[in-house]
């Protein structure tokens, strides 16, 4: 029998007119501040509040293949769905789309501290499923 698949979050992104570079489109870096908007958003969602008030989360590795340029007026979003876990780690992965269209693909792994100490922490089983159903 397989695992049921992750659930996955959408996320409604905005571009502000800071967003858009030189060359008439969103700059590359602004992916990165999407990526973790989104991600955030997605643990926020999924976790039950308790985890959420006992945990944070820092970005380790972003790897991002951009496909499409973005522009000002158009309507994105950021499909999230967790990986996987390993210890304090989760391994994400993100697309932004307009529409059908992918505009970038993202594979990140992300550490789990503890809010209090700032350590690395792993999530309980029951909050990990939540993410990855067995």
């Amino acid at each position: 029998m397989s695992a049921a698949p992750a659930p996955t979050h959408i996320h409604a992104l905005a571009i502000e007119p800071g967003d858009i570079d030189f060359m008439g489109h969103v700059n590359n870096a602004v992916y990165l501040e999407w990526v973790q908007e989104a991600v955030i958003a997605y643990w926020q969602r999924m976790a039950p509040a308790e985890a959420v008030a006992q945990h944070l989360w820092v970005a380790l590795k972003h790897e991002i293949t951009y496909c499409r340029p973005a522009f000002l007026d158009d309507a994105i979003v950021a499909t999230v769905v967790a990986e996987g876990v390993q210890g304090a780690r989760a391994f994400f992965s993100t697309l932004i789309q307009r529409g059908e269209e992918v505009l970038a693909e993202v594979k990140s792994s992300w550490c789990c501290l503890d809010a209090d100490t700032l350590r690395p922490a792993r999530l309980a089983r029951d909050v990990v499923r939540r993410f990855l159903p067995e």
